[in-house]
């Protein structure tokens, strides 16, 4: 049985139902309590689970990050909410010299099963400071796990998974998509981490991406139909362990591929997702692998710059009949 609920109200469903399953589980992060969430993501939490499972910290995101490492190696299962993940770069030495390593430092005494969370890349005219995407950061380190989606029951299903994991998941949502609609499932349910979804198939060309930007593959194929090319999209998910599998099966069938990635293009996710391909799929290609990123420059403020900044339908289609060598 499934309802429609917004991208938020998923996340946050996704939270309280793993706090009633596990008392382990806390949130802690700025105005996740009294404020309900800067983003309304936790909001009727702390009515539910109190002041000591749901907790407001000061804007210090490297002092709360590594308090919750310290409760992850102690026996609790933290979930850290940044604000935007812009800030949470203060927070990048726990994450990476700390949470991501304490399993192989320790020798496998210690565990850190701790998710880091909050949005990701750009949001209209929030300028240079508070538009970058770091999925490519975070997926560089090993010992984190990185999920990055949109839809509101893979991000539940999702979450909780990352929740119930014995490593550090860091996971990337999107700012201007909590509002999102979709449908979830009622009854209790997990999504894998480290497993793509198909959104939709097709044979002509592969569209592959991952967060908001999957939404701008919907909105492209669906204008490619209309012309009678046929595209699939495919959902990542998961950025580390990246399912090269699904995209290697669809590759094979269509032949051509776009990767569609917000994130700029040099040492990014797209330029990871095209080795793969050219790895395990060369022979099948009639087409280099075409990418769509954002501009290699600082995300400008006015709008009319970050329509131009970002990846959008018209540069998606574009590409599309570029590989597909289409005129027009």
């Amino acid at each position: 049985m499934s309802r429609i609920i917004t991208l938020r109200e998923a996340l946050g469903e996704a939270m309280s139902e793993e706090m009633r399953r596990d008392e382990t589980v806390f949130l802690m992060g700025e105005e996740v309590a009294e404020y309900n969430g800067a983003y309304k993501v936790s909001k009727g939490m702390l009515d539910e689970f109190g002041p000591k499972r749901v907790i407001d910290t000061p804007i210090t995101e490297l002092g709360f990050a590594g308090i919750g490492v310290g409760a992850a190696m102690n026996g609790l299962r933290p979930i850290i909410e940044f604000m935007t993940w812009n800030f949470a770069v203060l927070a990048f030495d726990q994450i990476v010299n700390n949470a991501a390593k304490t399993l192989s430092q320790s020798a496998g005494q210690f565990g850190c099963p701790i998710v880091f969370r909050g949005p990701s890349g750009a949001a209209g005219q929030l300028a240079q400071q508070h538009s970058q995407m770091f999925e490519s950061w975070m997926a560089n380190t090993p010992g984190l796990k990185v999920i990055s989606c949109v839809d509101p029951a893979d991000s539940k299903g999702l979450l909780k998974s990352a929740i119930r994991d014995d490593d550090p998941v860091c996971m990337m949502e999107s700012e201007i998509m909590y509002a999102l609609k979709g449908e979830v499932p009622k009854d209790e349910f997990l999504v894998p981490i480290g497993k793509a979804r198909v959104r939709r198939e097709g044979s002509d060309v592969t569209l592959v991406s991952f967060n908001k930007m999957v939404i701008e593959c919907d909105k492209a194929a669906e204008e490619l139909a209309k012309e009678g090319i046929s595209a699939e999209v495919i959902d990542l998910r998961t950025i580390r362990p990246l399912d090269h599998h699904t995209i290697v099966d669809s590759v094979k069938k269509t032949n051509r591929i776009v990767v569609v990635d917000e994130s700029w293009p040099f040492a990014g996710i797209s330029a990871e997702v095209a080795y793969e391909v050219q790895k395990y799929a060369f022979d099948h290609l009639d087409a280099p692998v075409t990418r769509v990123n954002a501009l290699d420059t600082s995300l400008p403020y006015a709008p009319t710059l970050v329509e131009a900044w970002m990846p959008n339908p018209e540069k998606i289609i574009k590409a599309v009949k570029e590989v597909l060598y289409v005129k027009g």
